[in-house]
């Protein structure tokens, strides 16, 4: 009986550890084998909760906010106009063609998606186009372009024109085009880029596709938890949020796995037992990974301060996908690389830690250059990184012009261009005055005599302005002003001020203006007001976790100072390839403080993996040694990881807009600046000039005693230090 009790299964298991520890793998892997098959399709699916409505982004205190919100109770308001311009071929418009232009429109009054009757044809001051505004329903959603294709084939019927279709509703139609696809198309190119350069840096089979794997797992499952808060309101997201979610979770999720993946590499050149190594890995990288991903998602959530609510928007997204892809590195990966053992690596062996240093030859002949003139390297670094700063300024974030919203050529910017020739610059976005009713022709007068208006109406029943009846909702009228200037000029955007400052002050009216100008002045203050507030609480923030994990004070402020400097230097560097080399004459909004969360957060990630080595060496070894052995044994895998992050962001640029070009050359450049220059030159060369100061208030004592501080292995005034003879000490 007690034989039979000894050899039961279950007391098998149980009294065998081997086997448990087996268990755990095995365990893991089918778990995430299951989230992969369950939420995998999540990728996919998110753009069915997605809106590229703009207004819905809007900084949520602003004035034109509330004229949104007041206008809902207007007819026209629930509705987002298309203009319908007709060019001839240098012929003035006869009275025929803007019959037909009228009669052309009219007949689409019921159609479906069409909100009220389209306003008659207009003649342009130079006899040469002709315009109507046909009003469409907000929310169409996929069905618009099937409605614009009606309206474009109505008003194709007039002889001797050419019709375009220009307004809001022609370019949220573009908008949507340009983010059709996006979820197949941006994440293939990405994971294809990730994976060449995995397979030409390891040369190994097996490993790149376990890494990709957890990062695609850690994707479906961050869609998957921002599919279902978005399909409830808890989170807003767009197109631009939603690519920038899947880069993130990618170079984030592949980051994590490589150092995981180094570190593994090490403990299984000195031990057999393939789980005790991932056990240690995992336990070794825990606290470097950990913060990284702390300072990436609590730099996100610091968005959720600011009030433009595109800002807010990406935080929690992007806060989600961070922790998931944390998840996916410390569970997945162990898992299959304790499973994998040495096969992980193949066809490549991990070598004991005196054997070759293979492929660190550079980083033993980079470390030794630092240690020869520390003080010579981090200044004249500094100096030229500085230099590049001196150009930041010069980075106009005051939003971009209509005609390079799109980086590829669009139907509704080619039409607005045609628009701007013929008819007033606002054409089609007029500014919109909110007022009460009794006030109206004092409010009418005071916009059409502010300086830059070409005209003002208030909105009649019929749904035209200056069209009979004046149409009063809750003793409230619509002003439609329409601006000499372009909508998108900066020159628009003064007379916006000035016509708050005339309507404002007509007595009794509670006159506010809102429309397309309004909300882009208003977003480009907003979105530097957020920067001042959100800067300083993401670099505290950041500050905090490396004194929390380095146990200094001295080496965080350091740490922090570079990756801000080096943050200063890309838009320096930036500012000047947009302007004279990509044509662009200015960003949007939220492009410099998107670029600072994420180019700060993540430089940060590459001197926590560099810094926190350096630390666990400078405990065994001194302060200097420390750093020489902490850049060479981190230098490949770092510089590996920061290729793989610039790489991912560039993806980006597979979508023709604008503001994704830019975040994607932003980030991707100052990734590899941070990773070539700054943590390889500039940080090691501060820590070894100022030697074991640099980590006060801790002490380090390594293993070699006061040698270790000021003698042959390094120190602040001591001799030169020796760079380490292997890869692996």
């Amino acid at each position: 009986m007690s034989d039979i009790y000894r050899h039961h299964p279950r007391n098998h298991v149980k009294n065998n550890p081997r086997t448990a520890r087996w268990l755990v793998p095995v365990v893991l892997l089918l778990v995430w084998l299951g989230i992969g098959g369950t939420l995998g399709p999540y990728a996919g699916k998110l753009g069915e909760v997605a809106t590229n409505d703009q207004a819905a982004f809007l900084p949520r205190s602003a004035e034109s906010t509330r004229v949104l919100e007041e206008g809902e109770d207007f007819a026209r308001s629930d509705a987002v106009p298309a203009i319908v311009v007709w060019t001839t071929d240098g012929e003035p418009v006869t009275e025929a063609q803007q019959a037909g232009a009228s009669r052309a429109v009219g007949a689409l009054a019921g159609q479906p998606g069409v909100v009220g009757r389209p306003t008659a044809a207009l003649v342009s001051d130079d006899r040469q186009a002709l315009q109507a505004v046909v009003q469409l329903e907000s929310d169409l959603g996929d069905d618009l372009p099937a409605v614009l294709d009606e309206v474009r084939r109505a008003a194709g019927g007039v002889p001797d024109t050419t019709a375009l279709i220009a307004g809001p509703a022609a370019g949220q139609a573009d908008l949507s085009d340009a983010f059709a696809g996006i979820d197949g198309l941006l994440l293939g190119v990405a994971l294809a880029a990730v994976l060449l350069i995995l397979l030409l840096v390891y040369r190994s089979v097996l490993l790149p596709f376990v890494i990709i794997l957890g990062s695609v797992f850690a994707l479906g499952l961050a869609c998957a938890v921002v599919y279902a808060l978005a399909d409830r309101d808890v989170v807003r997201v767009d197109g631009q949020v939603q690519g920038i979610l899947s880069i993130l979770v990618i170079g984030a999720a592949t980051d994590y796995a490589l150092l995981l993946a180094a570190r593994f590499r090490e403990e299984l050149a000195v031990r057999d037992d393939r789980a005790a190594a991932a056990l240690a890995a995992v336990r070794r990288s825990f606290g470097a990974i950990t913060a990284s991903a702390a300072t990436v998602a609590l730099g996100l959530l610091v968005l959720l301060a600011g009030d433009l609510m595109n800002n807010r928007a990406l935080g929690p997204v992007g806060a989600i996908g961070i922790v998931c892809a944390v998840l996916s590195t410390l569970t997945f990966l162990p898992a299959v690389l304790a499973l994998l053992g040495r096969a992980a690596y193949w066809p490549s062996r991990p070598k004991a830690p005196d054997a070759s240093a293979e492929g660190h030859g550079v980083w033993r002949r980079v470390a030794a250059a630092v240690d020869r003139r520390p003080r010579r390297t981090w200044v004249v670094t500094a100096l030229a990184l500085a230099a590049f700063a001196a150009f930041s300024p010069s980075l106009s974030a005051k939003g971009v012009p209509l005609d390079e919203i799109f980086v590829s050529d669009a139907p509704s910017v080619t039409a607005q261009q045609t628009l701007g020739r013929h008819f007033p610059g606002g054409s089609g976005n007029p500014a919109v005055i909110i007022a009460d009713a009794d006030r109206a022709t004092e409010v009418t007068a005071a916009a059409r005599r502010t300086e830059g208006v070409a005209s003002a109406a208030v909105v009649s029943a019929r749904g035209g302005p200056g069209d009979g009846e004046p149409l009063v909702v809750d003793g409230r009228v619509r002003i439609d002003a329409t601006l000499q200037a372009a909508a998108d000029s900066d020159a628009a955007k003064e007379t916006v001020e000035r016509l708050r400052e005339n309507v404002h002050a007509v007595s009794g009216a509670d006159a506010l203006v809102g429309g397309y100008t309004a909300q882009q002045y208003d977003t480009q203050r907003t979105a530097a007001d957020d920067r001042a507030l959100i800067v300083p609480l993401v670099l505290v923030i950041i500050l905090l976790i490396l004194v929390l994990l380095l146990r200094s004070v001295l080496v965080p402020v350091l740490l922090v100072a570079t990756v801000a400097l080096n943050f200063l230097a890309t838009l320096g560097i930036s500012a000047l390839v947009f302007e004279h080399l990509l044509g662009f004459s200015g960003t949007d909004a939220s492009v410099p403080l998107y670029g600072f969360v994420f180019l700060v957060a993540l430089g940060v990630d590459y001197n926590i993996f560099l810094m926190s080595r350096v630390r666990e060496e400078a405990l065994a070894h001194g302060s200097r040694q420390g750093v020489l052995r902490g850049l060479t044994t981190t230098g490949g895998v770092i510089t590996s990881a920061g290729v793989v992050l610039a790489a991912t962001f560039a993806a980006l640029t597979v979508i023709p807009l604008a503001f994704l070009v830019q975040i994607a050359f932003i980030v991707a450049f100052g990734v590899l600046l941070d990773t070539l220059v700054v943590r390889s030159l500039l940080v090691p060369a501060l820590v070894i000039d100022i030697g074991p100061r640099a980590w006060w208030p801790s002490t380090l004592n390594g293993k070699h005693g006061k040698h270790g501080q000021n003698g042959k292995y390094g120190g602040g005034g001591g001799g030169r230090a020796e760079v380490p003879p292997s890869a692996t000490p």
